[in-house]
C-alpha cells in the first residue's frame, strides 16, 4: 500500500530562475540533475519529502506515451504548454510493483512500472548511486495532474540532513491541496491512490491523512477562503494548486521573505506566496497544522 507523500513536481519553464526563487524564499536547493528522457530538475529536500523543480530542457529526447508506457517527460511538456505550476503528486512506496497491481485492480492505472537510476552527489561532493521505481495512476477527468508512487532503492544515499536545513525554518510537508468543482466526485479515486478507506469528507471537500502529510481536494471557494488565492479550474476534474509547509516560526519566515524581496501576505494565520510569484504554485507556510 502507498505510504505518505514522497515528493511533488513543480513544472517550470526556466529551472534556474525557479531555483533562484526557491533560494530567495529561504530553501536550500540542490544542483541540476539531468534525465536521459529530456527533463532536468533541482531538488528541495525536507524530512522524508522533497520538491522536484522540473524543466523540460531537451524536448527532442522525450519519448511518446505508449499503450502501457507513461511518458514522464511528455506529461510535463504537455502541461507546460498551458501553464507552470504543481502537476504531479508522488507517494512513497516500499513495493512499486505491488502498488501498480493495486492501481490496475482499482482501474486508475494500467502502465508498466518505470525503473531508472542516476548518480547523485552528497554534500561533500561524493558520488552515490540512486535508483527509483515509479508506478503511475491517472484520473481521466483530470489531465492537468498525474499521480504515482516512488520506491527508493537506495534511500540511505538520497535522504541527507545537510540538504534539509532551510533558512525559512521549513521542516516538514503538511499537505498537497487540489481543487475541483465537485470534490466528492473524486472520492473513489483518492481512496484508490492512497490505499486509505477512511477519508475525511465535509461540505467543502475530501481529505486523506497519509503517513506524511494530507492530500485534500476542496472547492475553489474554499481554497480562496483558506489561502486568499482564487484558483483557476478547468473542467470537472482536479488541478493541483497548493503545497503546505510546516515552519518553525511564521513571523521569521515572513520576515525572511520580505527581506529577500519575495512578495507574500498573511491569511488566516498562514504566510502565503501566490502563483504569480511562485511560478504558478501557491506556497503555504504554517507554524503548525491548521484544520
Amino acid at each position: 500500500m502507498p505510504g505518505g507523500l514522497d515528493h511533488i513536481a513543480h513544472a517550470v519553464r526556466d529551472l534556474d530562475a525557479a531555483a533562484e526563487f526557491y533560494q530567495r524564499a529561504g530553501f536550500t536547493v540542490g544542483a541540476r540533475n539531468r534525465h536521459p528522457w529530456g527533463t532536468h530538475n533541482r531538488l528541495v529536500q525536507l524530512r522524508d519529502f522533497y520538491v522536484e523543480i522540473l524543466e523540460v530542457a531537451e524536448p527532442e529526447k522525450i519519448p511518446p506515451h505508449g499503450a502501457r508506457a507513461f511518458s514522464f517527460g511528455a506529461f510535463h511538456r504537455d502541461f507546460l504548454e498551458h501553464r507552470q505550476g504543481l502537476d504531479m503528486i508522488l507517494l512513497n512506496s516500499t513495493d512499486a510493483v505491488a502498488d501498480n497491481a493495486s492501481f490496475q485492480t482499482s482501474g486508475i492505472g494500467d502502465f508498466e512500472v518505470f525503473d531508472f537510476a542516476r548518480e547523485g552527489l552528497q554534500p561533500d561532493g561524493k558520488p552515490v548511486k540512486l535508483a527509483f521505481s515509479l508506478a503511475f495512476a491517472r484520473d481521466p477527468q483530470s489531465p492537468q495532474v498525474a499521480f504515482a508512487v516512488c520506491q527508493h532503492h537506495f534511500p540511505e544515499n538520497f535522504w541527507n540532513a545537510a540538504f534539509q536545513s532551510h533558512a525559512n525554518g521549513a521542516r516538514d510537508v503538511l499537505g498537497a491541496v487540489m481543487v475541483a468543482d465537485n470534490p466528492s466526485d473524486r472520492h473513489v479515486f483518492l481512496k484508490a491512490i492512497t490505499g486509505l478507506n477512511d477519508l475525511n469528507s465535509s461540505s467543502i471537500g475530501v481529505k486523506a491523512h497519509t503517513a506524511n502529510g494530507d492530500i485534500e481536494i476542496i472547492e475553489p471557494v474554499s481554497f480562496r477562503d483558506q489561502f486568499g488565492v482564487s484558483p483557476a479550474v478547468q473542467g470537472d476534474g482536479m488541478t493541483f494548486n497548493g503545497l503546505r509547509f510546516a515552519v518553525d516560526d511564521v513571523d521569521q519566515t515572513e520576515a525572511l521573505l520580505r527581506n529577500n524581496g519575495v512578495m507574500s501576505r498573511r491569511h488566516v494565520g498562514r504566510v502565503i506566496v501566490s502563483p504569480d510569484v511562485a511560478f504558478g504554485a501557491t506556497l503555504i507556510f504554517e507554524s503548525k497544522r491548521v484544520d
